[in-house]
């Protein structure tokens, strides 16, 4: 018997986010995974070495990487449209766990197991970690698009902050005064920043 639960996760290249905005450059599903899980990987970095926190690095990372991985089947659905109100909620709720059932279904029996932690209601501490990497994400690709000039992401970005903030979190607060400046700039001007540090 076939398992398709990796061809299924190459099809997120081609699920686009930020459906409902225009944006200068697309987005997919796969490429946010991997900048989520980077993200991830870097605000557990801060807490555990710079706030002598103890996160488990390695498994973050990897709930991060999947955290997603539903939308092969549901696609990405806007969250103006999400979060619309509480019967649509609880119905894409409803439809998510569909899809993540039918999703750990495409993976080998010995394995399912391992993946359904990953993928179906992982440890909500862990999970929260996650969630903000998620956030600093969504306000970078924010930023982007605002350097460009595509006043499209104005409220957006404003609404991504907020939500960052009220998560309370000294990493987030860090990552975005050491490292998202970087993100309105060129190339040319991140290059001389490096090459004159002062």
């Amino acid at each position: 018997m076939n398992h398709h639960f990796f061809a299924y996760l190459y099809r997120l290249k081609y699920i686009d986010r930020w459906s409902l905005m225009w944006n200068m450059r697309r987005e997919n599903v796969a490429e946010h995974s991997f900048y989520v899980a980077s993200i991830a990987h870097m605000l557990c970095t801060i807490s555990n070495e710079v706030y002598g926190g103890n996160v488990p690095t390695d498994r973050v990372v990897s709930i991060a990487l999947f955290h997603d991985a539903s939308e092969v089947l549901t696609g990405d659905i806007p969250q103006p449209v999400k979060h619309n109100n509480e019967q649509i909620l609880r119905n894409f709720r409803e439809i998510e766990d569909v899809a993540v059932e039918r999703l750990i279904g495409t993976i080998p029996p010995a394995l399912s197991n391992i993946y359904r932690g990953l993928i179906q209601d992982p440890d909500p501490e862990l999970y929260r970690w996650v969630k903000a990497a998620d956030l600093i994400e969504a306000y970078i690709k924010c930023l982007t698009e605002l350097s460009t000039g595509n006043r499209e992401f104005v409220v957006a970005k404003q609404q991504v902050l907020d939500s960052l903030k009220k998560m309370n979190m000294p990493e987030v607060d860090y990552f975005l005064e050491h490292m998202s400046a970087s993100f309105e700039k060129t190339l040319d001007e991140i290059t001389l920043d490096i090459a004159d540090p002062s």
